[in-house]
């Protein structure tokens, strides 16, 4: 018999709603939110936290993945079904998702290494072209 699988995310997401969307240890310098997803494949419903950056009408998500060299599952899923839902705070909000492109791009990506110089090495790190950025904004 195989153990149950842990969510590794679990922990930060109960510490997220504990404390009104503030988290401490390893996140307590990043600002996060919880993204209500849908799998591409499955439907499975999940929910991932997040570091956001606010930007005009919404907020930015980095899909870094650490620098690992593919993108998260949550990236593929906001790709098949872009509306999603955010926790910010103690809010939930209806979003869309959409990628950033162009100049809007390099603006948020460039603030966000600025910001947290360990998206910087992210990038340094990985070995696909880019590390998407998507923009959610309410409905």
């Amino acid at each position: 018999m195989t153990a149950p699988a842990i969510d590794p995310n679990a922990a930060i997401i109960d510490d997220f709603r504990a404390n009104d969307g503030v988290v401490g240890g390893y996140f307590a310098h990043l600002t996060l939110l919880l993204l209500h997803h849908k799998g591409a494949r499955t439907g499975i419903e999940r929910v991932s936290p997040l570091a956001t950056q606010p930007v005009d009408g919404g907020w930015a998500i980095f899909a870094s993945k650490g620098g690992a060299d593919d993108d998260p599952a949550w990236y593929h899923n906001l790709l098949a079904h872009a509306d999603v839902s955010i926790e910010v705070g103690t809010e939930t909000i209806a979003v869309r998702a959409r990628e950033a492109v162009g100049d809007e791009y390099e603006r948020i990506w460039s603030k966000q290494k600025a910001d947290a110089p360990q998206y910087a090495e992210y990038e340094r790190k990985t070995a696909r072209a880019r590390i998407p950025v998507m923009v959610l904004e309410s409905i």
